[in-house]
């Protein structure tokens, strides 16, 4: 009961910020972390693709991304799941490359730079990897790698679950921002994981 809480939960937090990025196209541009942005930055085109390709397809990673950990549609539809998979890839490479680049531009300078810069990477990573391993018919590994992947996806969620709590505690969006940069994505990592060891052991 409490397993099938937790993925319903996951699944919810999952749809939901994945149609997240949909509200920076209804609402005024200085909206959500745009408000931290500078009118330099916010008029420069290349940081706008940067940005618009990074949430657009970062959050069609994470709509769909779940999907593929559902044994219900990884063994009864297989072809679904590998047609998903490709579309995660896809948008997940494109995502995390363009996340590499406006890291760059972080609010906060270079610790926040850092911290998502290494998010990126770790994300095109893995997942360049899952896909790699999957070509190989190497399932164990592939699977490894996309809860490494998945878990740094999930990265868009546990940040603005995060950055409202940090912010309230320091009291400042700025010091909240430089916490959550690294915040938001290393205990997914412990928790892939936990995960992990957890499935090899049973």
């Amino acid at each position: 009961m409490v397993k099938k809480g937790l993925w319903i939960l996951f699944a919810t937090f999952a749809l939901l910020i994945g149609l997240y990025p949909m509200i920076y196209f209804l609402m005024d541009r200085k909206f959500g972390l745009l408000n931290s942005k500078s009118v330099e930055l916010l008029t420069n085109t290349f940081w706008n693709i940067g940005f618009y390709v990074h949430i657009i397809f970062g959050g069609i990673a994470l709509f769909i991304g779940w999907t593929q950990f559902s044994p219900k549609i990884r063994n009864r539809r297989m072809a679904l799941h590998r047609k998903l998979g490709k579309v995660y890839v896809i948008a997940v490479l494109l995502s995390a490359l363009a996340g590499i680049y406006i890291g760059f531009f972080a609010t906060g300078g270079w610790v926040s730079s850092t911290g998502f810069i290494c998010l990126g990477i770790i994300w095109f990573y893995t997942t360049l990897r899952a896909y790699l391993h999957i070509k190989r018919t190497e399932i164990e590994k592939h699977q490894k790698m996309m809860v490494y992947s998945y878990a740094a996806c999930f990265a868009a969620v546990t940040l603005r679950i995060w950055l409202p709590i940090l912010t309230m505690v320091y009291n400042d969006f700025s010091k909240a921002y430089l916490v959550v940069a690294w915040l938001c994505w290393i205990p997914n990592l412990i928790v892939a994981y936990l995960i992990i060891r957890k499935t090899a052991n049973q």
